[in-house]
């Protein structure tokens, strides 16, 4: 299977779902889409890729955390130590079984990153020679539960926060936002998290060194 005759199956089978797609620039890709999954006000952003010199397409979704959140995650850092400790080891062990990649940005002290969660990156590859619509349309519902199980239990256990993006000091530090050829990010349709459209993959890790 071809690049192009990948991408025009894609194009292909988010029409058939009735998934809006919206074409990025991308230099380094041979198509590059925004598509909100599941449909509707409540679907979160994905970033679906196919890279220039891979055979693969991947799929993404950047998740950033509230301000409120944030700042409930600090002062629970500060009273309780250990309970936080265990609250991301456990954060992590839930994206490790998801069976998903991901990438976690937490606060910055200094070289230290003791928290808070500050962003979340969850994506999948799939390969030319196993691409069809079922593993397709099955990775963004992974990556979508996957997603929709760390943000209930940010909720859950820090509120829901104030309406307000928190910053992410990994974006800080590097001077730039992720993928700045993209438009910004709508606004959150919940309270607690926003979804970056920013993000696409390769922003955290790049397709071209994927193992």
């Amino acid at each position: 299977m071809t690049a192009d005759e990948t991408v025009n199956l894609l194009k292909q089978w988010l029409t058939e779902e009735r998934l809006s797609a919206k074409a990025q620039n991308d230099p380094r890709a041979h198509a590059h889409f925004l598509v909100r999954y599941p449909s509707g006000k409540q679907g979160h952003m994905f970033a679906i890729v196919v890279p220039k010199g891979r055979d693969l397409v991947a799929v993404s979704s950047m998740t950033r955390v509230d301000e409120g959140q944030q700042k409930e995650m600090s002062e629970h850092m500060k009273d309780e130590g250990g309970d936080w400790a265990e609250w991301v080891h456990e954060s992590r062990l839930h994206l490790i079984r998801t069976g998903v990649d991901w990438v976690i940005h937490m606060g910055h002290e200094g070289d230290k990153k003791p928290g808070p969660l500050q962003a979340f990156n969850v994506s999948l590859p799939i390969w030319f020679d196993g691409l069809t619509k079922h593993e397709f349309m099955n990775s963004l519902r992974r990556l979508w539960l996957a997603k929709l199980a760390v943000i209930h239990e940010i909720k859950y256990s820090y509120g829901p926060g104030v309406g307000k993006p928190g910053p992410v000091d990994d974006w800080a530090k590097s001077k730039t936002q992720p993928s700045g050829n993209h438009p910004e990010p709508e606004a959150a349709p919940t309270a607690e998290i926003e979804f970056d459209e920013k993000m696409s993959f390769g922003s955290g890790f790049d397709p071209s060194e994927w193992a």
